[in-house]
């Protein structure tokens, strides 16, 4: 595998891992149509477990079938494809070395209504990862959840596991739970709280939301204000959430949030390139339209990212 120098430079940035890490990370880097760019794209395909088969399925029925989205990543060449345990055993001998995978270790689901302290069930091990030729581990937290320390304990002990066998850590970093409002959740300084917190804790990609220009904590509204922390435009908040991730020393992508029109994608991949990003993780805004709608979307979204729209 030929490693190009802008990956080269990503990987420097992680001084304390293994090769066999370096070497996972390589893999998603230059992996697919973004490959050798830094940027990539991800399919997630864990909201059948979040939001239940019909809200994630029915808009496109063949997405019931995981094989559907295994071949959908493979054809339109993302980086990346990321599942929890039951999804990726079933595609991973037929789909064996097609593009690296991401097995999500814990997941939520909505007949659970906890708001205070929701948290996520452990549903696979680092073991598994290992068994079916992941190239890393995912896993989400919810800071500002009253669970959020037990949430933080797991996944260190997680991360540790799996850079002792290689293996690179992608942490979802959501902030929701009781000391944090419904708006500060997408707020800027609490996206960049929790993207920070998922740097500190030793994740090597890092997932979190596009932020909005609301700040939701006092304190840190009177150090954005007079720092005058750039926040007007989608591009410079992006450009925040980057440097709050170690000054740009770590891997951040963002969500594609709930299925919305194409130009809004379009306009939202355009402020994350602008801003320094590393690409998008985007589940429903692909599998829930039909394939070949899907593939074009896709397609429109990796030239953004390649600079050419």
């Amino acid at each position: 595998m030929k490693i190009s120098a802008r990956v080269k430079k990503i990987l420097s940035g992680y001084e304390s891992d293994n090769p066999g890490t370096k070497t996972n990370l390589a893999r998603i880097l230059m992996h697919g149509r973004l490959g050798g760019t830094g940027k990539m794209v991800i399919l997630p395909v864990d909201q059948g477990f979040e939001h239940g088969p019909a809200r994630s399925f029915a808009p496109n029925p063949p997405g019931y079938e995981p094989h559907y989205h295994w071949q959908l990543a493979a054809d339109a060449g993302l980086s990346a494809f990321a599942a929890p345990l039951g999804i990726i055993e079933d595609g991973a001998s037929k789909f064996a070395g097609a593009m690296p995978t991401i097995l999500k270790l814990n997941s939520a689901n909505s007949l659970n209504g906890e708001k205070d302290a929701p948290s996520q069930a452990i549903t696979a091990g680092v073991d598994d990862a290992l068994r079916l030729g992941c190239s890393a581990i995912g896993y989400t937290i919810y800071p500002g959840s009253g669970a959020a320390y037990d949430m933080i304990n797991n996944l260190r002990e997680l991360i540790a596991e799996a850079k002792s066998v290689g293996l690179a850590t992608v942490v979802w970093s959501y902030p929701r739970g009781q000391y944090v409002t419904k708006e500060g959740e997408t707020g800027l300084d609490i996206v960049a709280y929790a993207a920070h917190i998922a740097a500190l804790a030793g994740a090597h990609i890092i997932k979190v939301k596009l932020p909005s220009d609301h700040l939701d904590l006092p304190e840190a509204k009177k150090v954005y204000e007079t720092q005058s922390i750039p926040r007007s435009t989608l591009g410079e908040r992006v450009a925040h959430i980057v440097q709050s991730c170690f000054g740009g020393r770590r891997i951040v992508v963002f969500s594609g949030g709930g299925k919305k029109d194409e130009q809004s994608l379009f306009d939202e991949a355009n402020a994350i390139r602008e801003g320094g990003g590393n690409g998008s993780i985007i589940g429903r805004n692909s599998f829930q339209r039909p394939k070949d709608e899907a593939l074009k979307l896709l397609e429109t979204l990796i030239e953004i990212y390649k600079g050419r729209n």
